[in-house]
């Protein structure tokens, strides 16, 4: 029952968790990608990730009152999203040829979700908006050194972007209504085979390339996947979209921390100017959060 009552802080430390292990896992899918293709990768963590949750559900959800059919199909719908999201975002990296490029053309998600959020008439304040503002501004600081001319990988990474952003309000929808780390299990497993249809379909799959690459797998399957994402669905019941999209904007800083510690990557002054802006985008995007629980104790 822990993982349904939370507070709203404890709903934040789970939703800057994910973007801390999901930060590093770009150090896990960089390593992977020596040993397997994209598809192979990703269907192999992702079913992983799925197949760990499988105690934690008979602990922790046995006798949770839910219902069981709209998880099911929520669950799908999410692993469809997911899966989508993900191949755009791979399809754009190869053809933009910039890792940095794409890291912040995906990062957009973090403006859409607000921006979305209109058209489902969910009010946004303005310190939300600043904060997403920020983000973005830190995200392009970090990430692009230039931008330079529009390509069809480009295209790609943007769509892609609406994807990401449509999953995070797709959980915001259903968080209430489901048994989350069912939810994350079902979508798991329906991204996983998607994954693997395409590798048998596009990649060459060979068992030898997946023990090799064993460590990357492990870590994207049980913490990147089986981890982050459960703690995604789990931390959104209390939090809303547009500040989530803010908080997980900070994978992209630990990503840069992470190159930078383990692989020896380095890091511009105007990187670091990108890490404040990020910050100031989750400090104002938790003023409005401090300043209505005040007034409300008044």
């Amino acid at each position: 029952m822990i993982f349904i009552k939370l507070s709203r802080t404890a709903c934040s430390v789970c939703l800057f968790t994910t973007a801390v292990i999901w930060g590093l896992a770009f150090v896990a899918q960089r390593v992977g990608a020596d040993y397997m293709g994209t598809f192979t990768f990703n269907g192999v963590r992702f079913l992983l990730g799925a197949v760990s949750l499988i105690p934690v559900i008979l602990i922790l959800e046995r006798g949770q009152s839910a219902d069981n059919k709209l998880t099911l199909m929520t669950g799908i719908g999410g692993g469809v999203i997911l899966f989508t999201a993900s191949s755009l975002q791979q399809f754009g990296v190869v053809l933009t040829g910039s890792a940095g490029k794409a890291g912040f053309l995906t990062g957009l998600y973090t403006v859409l979700v607000p921006v979305l959020g209109i058209f489902l008439r969910r009010k946004t304040r303005i310190l939300t908006w600043a904060g997403a503002v920020s983000a973005a501004i830190g995200l392009y600081l970090l990430s692009v050194p230039d931008m330079g001319s529009i390509n069809t990988g480009d295209i790609a990474l943007v769509i892609g972007a609406f994807f990401w952003a449509g999953h995070i309000i797709f959980i915001d929808w259903f968080a209430n209504r489901i048994k989350a780390i069912s939810f994350s299990m079902v979508q798991f497993f329906t991204c996983g085979l998607l994954s693997l249809i395409c590798a048998f379909l596009f990649e060459t799959v060979r068992l030898s390339d997946i023990s090799a690459g064993i460590i990357p797998i492990l870590y994207g399957g049980l913490l990147s996947v089986g981890v982050a994402y459960t703690l995604q669905c789990v931390g959104q019941k209390g939090v809303e979209p547009a500040r989530a999209a803010i908080i997980f904007s900070l994978e992209a800083l630990f990503a840069a921390v992470g190159g930078a510690v383990i692989l020896g990557e380095t890091m511009s002054l105007r990187g670091y100017a990108g890490c404040a802006f990020i910050f100031a985008g989750i400090i104002a995007s938790q003023v409005t959060v401090k300043r209505k629980e005040s007034l409300t104790s008044l």
